[in-house]
């Protein structure tokens, strides 16, 4: 048997025994499709580092997309790209201030994710 095949083998029952009160208890706490969509969507949009370094960065103030781009050394074009995805997620919200625009995190649920986030991997280094 291979390597791999005997790592699946591993990780599977010997028999197959459904526990109903288990699964009845487990489902009823499922995911709908649309939220577990929604979910997906919240976590691919934080699997890019650079919209994460942009709500890093505006966890500390709002700020505007000019100054963004020099704090990130990339062009306010990039910049306005990753901000389209973050605010379409309402991750992040804009304001407008005669020709300046300033951006801010949405809500503190994204706060509570990045502190999350953050102290999990100085723990596994």
């Amino acid at each position: 048997m291979s390597e791999f095949h005997s790592s699946i083998a591993n990780d599977c029952c010997d028999v197959t025994i459904i526990h109903d009160d288990v699964v009845a208890d487990v489902r009823s706490k499922q995911l709908s499709q649309e939220k577990g969509k929604d979910l997906a969507l919240l976590f691919q949009a934080l699997s890019d580092p650079t919209r994460i370094r942009i709500i890093h960065t505006l966890i500390h103030r709002e700020i505007c997309v000019c100054d963004l781009a020099a704090i990130l050394e990339m062009t306010q074009s990039s910049i306005s790209h990753q901000l389209k995805t973050l605010r379409t997620l309402r991750l992040v919200k804009h304001r407008k201030v005669g020709r300046m625009v300033y951006y801010s995190i949405d809500d503190e649920h994204i706060l509570n994710l990045m502190e999350i986030g953050l102290e999990h991997i100085s723990h596994s280094k």
